[in-house]
This record gives C-alpha cells, structure tokens and sequence, in this order.
C-alpha cells in the first residue's frame, strides 16, 4: 500500500483551507490499514502516453484484469481540465483476452477539457454557480473550487482553478482509493469525496465505488454521468460495434449521422467520420435499468455496465475513435446523510463461432 497526498490549493484564500485539509487528511491517513508487505504494492509505471511522459500512473491487477490508472496531480497530471473528475482515469485495460480502454482523441493538452481517457465522470452541476457573482467561486466535484466566468458558459471550457482542495490516494496491488476534500465558506459548499477503483478478486471486473458528503452549509445536488469513452480492442467506430439496453430505446435531439436505432440497440451504419451525439430514454425508475452492454462482434471483446443506483437520463455519444453510453444518475448529499453508489464492469470475450465473420 502507498498514501500520496497532493496538496493543490492555488490563489486568495486557500491557506485556511490547506490547514484544514492536512488535518483531515492526516486523520484519514491514520485510519487507514497497516501497509501491506511490498510484494503486495501496485507499483507506479511510465505514462503510457508519449505525449505526457512524466504524467504519474500505477498499474494495478488482480491477476485477470490489469490497468493502468493516471493520479491527479495539479502540477504533472495527465488530466488538469474542469470538466471531469480527476480520479480514476484509466488509461488501459486488459481482460479476457482484450483491451478495453485507450487514447481516443488525436490532440493531447493536460487543460482540454476531454483529453482524458477511460469510465471517467462528470459531476455537471457547479455547486453555487448560480448564486456567484462574477469572478466569484463555485465548486466543481472532483476538481475544486472555481472562478465564474465573466461570460455565459457554453460547451465545456477550462476555467479557472481558485483552489483545487485536497487529494490523498492509497495505492493497492489490486484497487486505488482517491480521496478529495473541498471546502468554499464562500459558497457556503464543500464536500469529503472517496473513489474507489477496485479489481475484486478471481473476477473479469472493474468496480467503481463512490460516497461523497456535505461538509458544507449547502447539501450537494448534481447530475453525475460516466462517459465510458470504450476504445474496444483499439478498434474504430463501425459496424462491428454494437450497444444494447434492457429497455425499448427512444432517440431524440439526435446530431450527426450513421447510428441506426433498434427496439434496444444501437449499431453503426458504417465507419463514423464526425461524432454523433442523441438522448435516449426508454428506462424506468429501477436500477436494473442500468444496465449497457457494448461489443466489437468482430474481435470478440464484450463489457457489461451496471449500477445499484437508478438512471437519471442517458446520452449516447460516439467519435470515430471511441463508444460512449453516458448513464447519468443523480448525486444528491445532505449535510449529515452521505450517498454512496457503485458502477460494476464484467468483462468477457465472446465465443468465436458468434462472432461476425465466423458464424456457421
């Protein structure tokens, strides 16, 4: 097991901040089990990404799964963007014979706001970004406290970090916990964040699990949705790629072209050119709902996606490079009453004789 702690408050204001956060994080620090013996530690690796050379990563593994996971850092981080939590950016996967998770956009920048790969997610509403005067703070889960923007937001940009709070992550040979502490007087919003990223024992599997509470005067209150950017097999976007949902799928607001929409599925007409982007509904208030199976029927790599927690509203959004089902749920935290929730992948390969091209 190995504690790191990034301490990346920045500008006016964060030194009472930063002495709260030290302490907190030295209390969950102590909490925390007796380090494992070294044979059992994830050891950190190169950045798999040339065009990042010295963004930190681990490797993790259960001796089924093996990924490589990119850790926040506010100085060298592969992702230092606002848009998507910094925790839990995996940037390869491998299981039963595949990959599942990889580079997808062709231009890097640490501060692209979708430069980023693997199950990451963002948290879309920013905590008191209403109620803030201009160049005043709101918070953003998983990214800390930020500056409002003199001009209406439209699309995703990069904005300023006024404080990016504090992050403590305890690496283990099979799963990371990444923790972050924010806290705005100001805003009156603040919140403890835990993810773990876990790969169970004798399981094809990757686990997310998340428990965030209000430490604020303000409960939290967000829509979450995982963008799952999928790179099966380091494949494209085409007809070998399929989607499908235990629900009869509604498309609306659909943009771009190429997706055909089945009773419960997506396919892809041809290789895509420009990304396609559509709401889908279709699903009810119970968590089996949640529930996204996507496969290259051609080289045999399946994923299943599920969750204790109902669906919010979806978004399927798609490039030439990468599959995206975008599950939302609502995130909502009480001061006092915290809310955890899991997202579960199975992975498998399917059999060759069911495989396009291989069938009879």
């Amino acid at each position: 097991m190995q504690i790191i702690s990034n301490e990346s408050g920045i500008g006016p204001g964060s030194s009472d901040t930063d002495r709260r956060s030290i302490l907190a994080g030295l209390l969950a620090a102590a909490a925390l089990p007796m380090a494992a013996p070294m044979a059992a530690r994830a050891q950190p690796v190169p950045s798999p990404d040339p065009d990042a050379p010295d963004a930190p990563a681990v490797r993790i593994s259960n001796g089924l799964v093996s990924a490589v996971l990119f850790m926040p850092d506010p100085e060298k981080g592969y992702y230092r963007g606002t848009r998507f939590d910094w925790s839990g950016a995996v940037a390869d996967l491998r299981a039963a014979g595949h990959s599942y998770f990889g580079r997808w956009f062709p231009a890097y920048d640490p501060k692209k706001h979708d430069a980023i790969p693997g199950p990451v997610q963002d948290y879309v509403t920013g905590q008191g970004f209403d109620a803030a005067a201009i160049g005043g703070p709101f918070v953003k889960i998983g990214v800390g406290i930020l500056k409002k923007p003199a001009e209406p937001i439209r699309g995703f940009p990069t904005l300023e970090i006024l404080d990016g709070g504090r992050w403590t992550t305890r690496v283990r040979k099979d799963a990371v916990d990444f923790m972050h502490e924010v806290n705005d007087p100001v805003s009156g919003y603040g919140y403890r964040y835990k993810k773990t990223v876990a790969l169970p024992r004798g399981r094809n599997q990757l686990v997310l699990t998340h428990h965030i509470e209000s430490i604020g005067r303000n409960p939290i209150d967000t829509e979450m949705y995982d963008h799952n950017f999928f790179v099966l097999d380091g494949q494209p976007s085409g007809p070998d790629v399929e989607v499908r949902f235990p629900w009869a799928v509604e498309a609306f607001n659909i943009r771009g072209e190429g997706i055909d929409v089945g009773r419960d599925r997506l396919n892809y007409r041809n290789a895509l050119e420009k990304p396609v982007r559509m709401q889908l509904k279709g699903f009810g208030p119970s968590p089996k709902d949640y529930d996204i199976i996507v496969e290259n029927r051609r080289t045999g790599a399946g994923v299943r996606v599920t969750s204790d927690t109902p669906l919010s509203d979806f978004v399927f959004w798609t490039s030439p490079r990468t599959t995206c089902p975008e599950a939302y749920i609502h995130v909502h935290a009480d001061r006092g009453r915290p809310m955890s929730w899991r997202i579960t992948y199975d992975f498998y390969s399917i059999p060759e004789a069911q495989r396009l091209g291989r069938q009879g």
